[in-house]
C-alpha cells in the first residue's frame, strides 16, 4: 500500500485529495494547522484506518514516522482575505513550509508535488498564460506577500531537484471552485453565491470586463493526481481554459440562483489581475488532461452544496479583497 502526506488537508483542495487518494487505496496522512482549515471537510475519514491526521503547522520542523511515497503540499492560504489577514503565515508556509517538507521527501525518497498559482503570473502581459511566461508581479505590493511565496517555493522545489535529485513535481492552479469552497472566503464565485443566497446586490470590482477561468474541483483533482504519477518535473498549468468576463459571469450566477437583485460596482483593487485564462496544451500533451465538466454543471452542484450551509455560515461576514 502506497501512503501519501497531504498538508493543508483540511482545507478546500487538500480535503478533496484526501478523499481522491483513499478511494484509490493509499494510506493518507493528512496534516494541517487549521489557521483556514476546517475539520468538518476530513471528519468522514476519521474512522478509516488508512487515514490519520497530524495537528501541525508545516513551517515548523516536519516529522512523520514511516515510510512516505509521496507528498502534497497544498498548506497555504490561498484567498486575499486570509493572505491580507496573515502575511507572514503566508510567507512563511511557502518559505520554511516548503523547505521543510522538501528536506522530508529528501529523507524519505518520496516523490513530493507543490501546489503553485496562476498568481505566478501577476497581472499578465501574455494571454492566455503559459508555463514559460515569467510574471508581471509586484513584490511589494498587497498580493505580493502570497504570489512571491508561490514564486519562492518554485525555486527552491527546483533546486532540490536538480541540487539533491530529489523527484518534485510543480502545479499552477487557476480557479478552481466546488463544494467544501468558504462561503465568504473573498473570492469571486463564492461571493457571488453567497450575496444571491442573502438577497444582496452582486459587487463586481472594477468595471466588470476582467476575466477569470473557473474549473471545477473534480477537474483539477485528475489533473493533480495524473501529474503526481508522472515523469515530468517542470510546472504545469491545470485549469480550465473557458474564459468569461466577471460581469458575464454576474449574470450567470443571477440566473442560476433565480436572483433578481441588480450588480453594484467598486475600484477595482491593486495588483487585481485583468486576464486570468490557462494555456492547458502543456496537460493535455503530457498528463492527457483536460477538464470535463462544463461549467454550468459545476455551478449546479456548487450551488445545491451552498444551500445546504446553516444560516450562521451563510450569513457570516469577511470583508472581500478581490
Amino acid at each position: 500500500m502506497k501512503r501519501i502526506l497531504i498538508t493543508g488537508a483540511a482545507g478546500f483542495l487538500g480535503s478533496h485529495l484526501c478523499d481522491r487518494f483513499i478511494s484509490e487505496g493509499y494510506e493518507v496522512v493528512g496534516m494541517d494547522n487549521l489557521i483556514t482549515g476546517d475539520l468538518k471537510n476530513i471528519e468522514h475519514l476519521f474512522h478509516l484506518e488508512r487515514f490519520s491526521f497530524f495537528h501541525h503547522d508545516v513551517s515548523k520542523f516536519v516529522h512523520v514516522p514511516g515510510e512516505l511515497d509521496y507528498i502534497l503540499h497544498f498548506a497555504s492560504p490561498a484567498s486575499p482575505i486570509d493572505y491580507l489577514k496573515i502575511p507572514i503565515q503566508t510567507l512563511k508556509v511557502g518559505s520554511l513550509g516548503t523547505h521543510n517538507l522538501l528536506g522530508l521527501a529528501k529523507n524519505k525518497k518520496a516523490r513530493i508535488l507543490v501546489a503553485s498559482t496562476s498568481e505566478v503570473y501577476g497581472d499578465p502581459h501574455v494571454h492566455p498564460q503559459n508555463e514559460d511566461y515569467w510574471g508581471n508581479v509586484n513584490p511589494v505590493g498587497p498580493r505580493g506577500v502570497y504570489d512571491e511565496a508561490k514564486r519562492f517555493q518554485e525555486a527552491i522545489t527546483m533546486a532540490y531537484h536538480t541540487y539533491h535529485g530529489v523527484e518534485t513535481r510543480i502545479v499552477r492552479i487557476f480557479n478552481t471552485y466546488g463544494p467544501r469552497m468558504r462561503l465568504n472566503d473573498g473570492r469571486v464565485l463564492p461571493a457571488f453565491i453567497g450575496q444571491a443566497i442573502r438577497g444582496e446586490d452582486l459587487t463586481i470590482f472594477g468595471d466588470g470586463s476582467q476575466t477569470r477561468s473557473f474549473c471545477y474541483v473534480d477537474d483539477l483533482i485528475e489533473g493533480i493526481y495524473r501529474l503526481l504519477l508522472s515523469d515530468y518535473a517542470y510546472p504545469v498549468n491545470v485549469g480550465n481554459p473557458d474564459e468569461i468576463t466577471i460581469g458575464e459571469f454576474a449574470e450567470e450566477i443571477l440566473k442560476l440562483t433565480g436572483a433578481n437583485q441588480k450588480v453594484v460596482y467598486h475600484p477595482l483593487p491593486k495588483d487585481d489581475p485583468k486576464q486570468r485564462q490557462p494555456d492547458i496544451t502543456r496537460a493535455r500533451e503530457i498528463l492527457g488532461w483536460e477538464p470535463q465538466i462544463s461549467r454550468a454543471e459545476g455551478l449546479k452542484r456548487t450551488y445545491a452544496y451552498f444551500k445546504t450551509l446553516s444560516p450562521e455560515e451563510i450569513n457570516k461576514r469577511e470583508h472581500r479583497f478581490s
